[in-house]
């Protein structure tokens, strides 16, 4: 119990937030360049030697894949994910904060539901299977699905403490619940 009290105090939070977000990007950081390594091998192996290599193209894309779950994470975390705002840009900001509130409630339980759960189970079964190319069992590929569920499930997490905890300057309320 005294474990989660100190892992949900907001400055423990944001000191794990700050972390989590610097290990994404290099994270990122490092699969980008390999990808761009691997491409630029592809193309010269395709064209000058005329010899594509598989291995490097099926590593691209699986890489891809992984940079997508992984960087989809970090922008939710970020707060920089594509929104539509028309309608919550029209509320008074105390309903806006429950609107965000709401909305990271709805994508908590879809990231629970598909991402975590539906990932993790389709993990598990694709562990059987192994890519051709690269010998790797496929739920290797798979486990971005469930990793970066949990990642945006910490910081929804993250962001609806923060929401609750945001007090109006002028009151000294909190502008929700």
């Amino acid at each position: 119990v005294n474990e989660v009290v100190f892992f949900l105090e907001e400055k423990n939070m944001e000191n794990i937030k700050n972390i989590l977000n610097k290990i994404i990007e290099i994270f990122c950081i490092a699969i980008m360049g390999i990808m761009t390594i691997l491409v630029i091998w592809q193309v010269i192996t395709r064209y000058f030697f005329n010899n594509p290599s598989v291995v490097t193209e099926q590593t691209s894309q699986y890489l891809f894949v992984w940079l997508v779950m992984y960087g989809s994470a970090y922008v939710f975390g970020k707060r920089e994910h594509m929104q539509i705002s028309f309608i919550r840009d029209l509320t008074p900001k105390g309903v806006r904060k429950v609107i965000d509130a709401f909305q990271e409630i709805i994508i908590a339980i879809f990231v629970v539901g598909v991402m975590m759960y539906g990932g993790y189970f389709t993990t598990l079964r694709q562990m059987a299977q192994t890519d051709a190319a690269l010998q790797i069992p496929m739920g290797v590929i798979y486990s971005a699905i469930p990793i970066s569920g949990v990642m945006i499930i910490f910081y929804a997490i993250c962001n609806i403490k923060k929401y609750y905890h945001l007090k109006n300057k002028n009151k000294g309320e909190r502008l929700w619940i």
